[in-house]
């Protein structure tokens, strides 16, 4: 397997190359030292507006605008900001206010007035809220003398929600045009900017309102008072000729399914940054392939420029290097670079990466909407993604989750609305994680009928922008242009004639749920959930309509193993103690409290009483906080996995299923699979288990005993052993079979028999090994013997009630074990592997063992980290050597140490 170092160094080194290719076309970049730069960048200099402003309420400045942005002016007593952020995230990092993370610290914020797991999107600011007036934000700069001459271009990458922007006392636009979140701007500044010399650019932002296309959190997390105002995404100058090369993107149209040859379509959008009409050629080269057209823009015209392949047959490719989703093969990019000439001299240069792949799919004969990659099946596994609840960026972080995404076996990340930077889409088509996008719900991006012809404008336009920045990144794999509710007939074909006009490459689904529309028909996905805790014999017993012993939930349907589960979850994620601590603060570890809860959801899911109730009926009763939590790992563990096997199990029945949802906006006891702190735990594992490549499978309706390859090539002469034993690790059941696993398959081996005289709690462990004899997947199973009832009749749209609970205080009884723990610490390029060795020397069960590697005796966890397994089971005799990988500074000048713990494990 490729080391994280080495993956990681691949995508600086490979962007080095493209820059190589820039500087010798005569072009200059400007690099942050510490992350590689975007995939698509001009050639023109870049000014990035990042550090040294200031920031003030209106309400203690009595200053206008033209004044504001002149050097004249004095920001006296102003606050230190960084750019991008949203105003509370200023006001936070400068210590103004406390760490709304931590306890129940957001509720003394003013401004935050709403009810506890309010929905805040949907709720007006009150009129004596600090962010109820517009807030300034000032930057005073000097720009390059070699912008003489040049057109300049001011860039907003996001501004949320409204704006008036001045630079050098000169209003260059107002907040009937700068307004929507979602939006991205680009002003013409060259006649305001003062090459060579000082410059003051002065923005006033306000607040979105309950009636705005904001950005927006439902019932994940608390919203900050300011409802993430503010310059959120960064702001930049570019300089051009007279016209400006935008978005250039490669669309392919392979020859499936041999794809032996790819037809590319390129296109770009060409910017007339002056009151003439101008004429001039756009050039493009791909490797050794050439291509060339003239063009003609009248005054301060945009319009974009295509090259098809059948004007340019040297866009027909033979045997390409096809992009591939990461477990598919390798995710190929190819370089697209593109230049204007106009009268002999270049007006822009652009280096873009892109991938060739094709992405399709269907309404299968069950409803589902299958997707296939290159013309491959492929079962969409993912999680639903989102920010940081303050917006703020961090571009080491984002390796981080992503590296935990592929470590986990997920192919996919969903972005309900919350559509990520450009880095996010670069590093996501670099490591080969496919992405669903498109729009919010619960707000009024889905309250049609109130919408003013504004309002449908302000959609538009944002849609536009935002396929225009994502059509070039071949990790994109479908759009929706709704969640909760697909849009109504009037806006969904306006949403379609903007994907058909931009040349949106890839399927566009009406909506996250079941709810066809009399434009497009069937969505073939469901958003039926569930979203509360339900038992882990629900995905498998739920099935579709129209076949025997169909289980009646609701209206809807229920969210068994099948179609395509757009978001659906077992519900709450209760961390490890480490994280509990530092979420609610030492005076509220012990019992579960309003503090607690406060940091479940919203909505119907303000506790995690659900959750609770269950682990006390199937684990028994918590006496402290340590107790809680490890029984909670034991309960997620088995639910998630669950989950994740049933779809794995039932593909391509079962198409799709999100994980609602991968990771969280702030610290929380819900909805994730590693917690904000970046510590995985049970439900981290739980998903990775069942998503080994060649992967044991129990299912739990029927007791049957199946293998799933998610690889995409044979495998033969596996063995699969399957034994039962009883809580004092007698031996109850044994079986053996060889068999192949075909690409990309699922079969049923065998169904497992009665067998008598189980202990109240009992064990399923099976493995697979190849023909040579070497482990290649596995699994581990606790079951009662008590059996776990649904009742389907009282399901709702979040949740179906467990009726009756499996009981697993039996476990109480393993005996203590202590095991034989050795390690060693190895650097690997700008990691450390820390390689441990487990041994289980006693006759008894080692149940549930936890590794953490600290940073010395009694020091903090090392996070992030990659344990190749965690939360595991020795059996009697048994010796595992398990991994551990993370970044070698964050030890800082201790050494590492391995603490061990588990259910019985002294």
């Amino acid at each position: 397997m490729t080391s994280e170092t080495e993956r990681r160094q691949a995508f600086p080194a490979r962007l080095a190359a493209q820059l190589l290719m820039v500087l010798f076309l005569g072009a200059h970049f400007l690099l942050a030292a510490d992350a590689p730069k975007p995939g698509t960048q001009p050639a023109s200099d870049k000014l990035v507006l990042q550090e040294h402003w200031t920031l003030q309420s209106s309400a203690k400045v009595e200053a206008k605008g033209e004044i504001i942005s002149t050097a004249a002016f004095v920001p006296k007593g102003w606050h230190d900001a960084t750019v991008p952020t949203t105003v509370v995230a200023a006001l936070v990092k400068d210590k103004t206010l406390p760490d709304p993370f931590f306890a129940m610290n957001l509720r003394q914020f003013a401004g935050v007035t709403y009810p506890i797991g309010g929905n805040f999107s949907n709720i007006p600011m009150q009129t004596d809220s600090p962010y109820a007036v517009s807030w300034w934000y000032r930057k005073q700069f000097s720009a390059p003398a070699a912008y003489a001459g040049k057109t300049v271009w001011l860039n907003f990458r996001g501004i949320n929600y409204r704006a008036n922007v001045w630079l050098n006392g000169k209003q260059i636009a107002n907040s009937d045009n700068i307004v929507g979140a979602w939006r991205t701007y680009e002003l013409n500044v060259t006649e305001a900017l003062k090459p060579g010399g000082e410059n003051v650019l002065a923005v006033q932002v306000f607040a979105p309102t309950e009636n705005d296309l904001a950005i927006t959190f439902v019932d994940w997390n608390p919203a900050p008072p300011d409802k993430n105002m503010g310059l959120w995404r960064e702001v930049y100058l570019t300089t051009s000729g007279p016209v400006a090369l935008r978005y250039p993107t490669v669309v392919s149209k392979l020859n499936l399914p041999a794809n032996d040859s790819a037809q590319l379509s390129v296109t770009a959008q060409l910017k007339n940054g002056t009151s003439e009409p101008v004429k001039g050629k756009l050039v493009g080269e791909i490797g050794n392939v050439h291509i060339e057209q003239d063009f003609e823009l009248a005054a301060n015209e945009s319009k974009d420029v295509t090259f098809t392949p059948d004007q340019f047959p040297q866009l027909v490719f033979s045997n390409p290097r096809l992009w591939w989703p990461s477990q598919m093969g390798k995710p190929n990019l190819y370089a697209l670079s593109m230049h204007l000439d106009i009268d002999g001299k270049s007006s822009e240069r652009s280096i873009t990466q892109f991938g060739i792949r094709q992405v399709t799919s269907e309404v299968n004969a069950t409803g589902g909407r299958a997707f296939h990659i290159n013309g491959k099946n492929i079962l969409i596994r993912g999680g639903g993604w989102t920010p940081d609840m303050m917006l703020r960026e961090n571009r080491r972080r984002l390796w981080d989750e992503f590296r935990y995404v592929r470590d986990m076996g997920l192919n996919t990340v969903r972005l309900e609305g919350k559509l990520e930077t450009e880095y996010f889409f670069d590093v996501a088509d670099h490591e080969g994680i496919l992405v669903m996008a498109g729009w919010c719900c619960c707000d009024f991006w889905e309250r049609w009928p109130r919408w003013k012809p504004q309002d449908f404008e302000i959609a538009q336009q944002s849609l536009r922008d935002q396929i225009y920045r994502l059509r070039s990144h071949p990790s994109l794999v479908m759009w929706l242009n709704g969640s909760d509710n697909p849009p109504p007939p009037d806006v969904e074909q306006m949403y379609l004639d903007i994907e058909k006009q931009l040349l949106w490459p890839n399927p566009v689904v009406s909506s996250a749920t079941g709810k066809p529309t009399t434009v497009t028909g069937d969505s073939g996905v469901k958003m039926s959930g569930p979203y509360e805790y339900v038992a882990p014999g629900y995905w498998e017993q739920d099935i579709p309509a129209g076949q025997p012993n169909r289980k009646l939930c609701n209206p809807g349907g229920c969210g068994g193993a099948y179609g395509f589960n757009s978001e659906t979850s077992m519900g709450p994620a209760v961390p490890p103690i480490e994280s509990i601590r530092a979420m609610v603060g030492k005076d509220h570890v012990w019992p579960v409290d309003d503090v607690w809860n406060y940091h479940a959801g919203g909505g119907e899911f303000k506790t995690i009483k659900v959750f609770s109730d269950a682990l006390a009926h199937r684990y028994g009763k918590s006496d402290s906080a340590e107790d809680f939590a490890s029984k909670s790992q034991l309960q997620t563990y088995e639910g998630v996995r669950a989950m994740y096997e049933a779809y794995s199990r039932n593909k391509y029945q079962a198409t799709g299923v999100i994980q609602w949802m991968l990771n969280n906006a702030w610290p929380s006891m819900i909805w994730h699979l590693y917690d904000y702190y970046l510590r995985p735990a049970g439900g981290y594992f739980g998903a990775k288990r069942a998503m080994e490549a060649l992967h044991p499978v129990y299912g739990y309706d029927d007791h049957s005993i199946w293998v799933v390859s998610s690889q995409y090539e044979d495998t033969k002469g596996l063995k699969l052993t399957t034994k039962i034993y009883n809580l004092d690790m007698t031996e109850k059941f044994s079986h053996e079979d060889s068999l192949d696993a075909p690409a990309d398959s699922t079969a049923k081996v065998f169904a497992l028999p009665e067998v008598d005289g189980l202990s109240p709690v009992y064990f399923v462990a099976l493995r697979l090994t190849d023909s040579t004899g070497k482990l290649v997947g596995s699994n581990f199973y606790w079951l009662s013997t008590k059996p776990e009832t649904i009742d389907w009749a009282k399901s709702t749209w979040y949740m179906t009630p467990t009726d009756s609970f499996a009981d697993y205080t039996a476990l109480t009884q393993l005996p203590k074990v202590k095991l034989k723990v050795t390690d060693r610490t190895e650097r690997k390029g700008e990691d450390s592997v820390t390689h441990v060795t487990l041994e289980n020397p006693s006759k008894s069960l080692a149940f549930f063992v936890r590794l953490k590697v600290d940073r010395g005796i009694k020091g903090e966890e090392v996070l992030p980290v990659v344990w190749e397994d965690n939360y595991i089971s020795l059996l009697p005799g048994e010796t595992r050597v398990v991994n551990a990988t993370y970044r070698a500074s964050d030890l800082g000048t201790a050494k590492p140490t391995v603490e061990v713990s588990g259910w019985n494990v002294e």
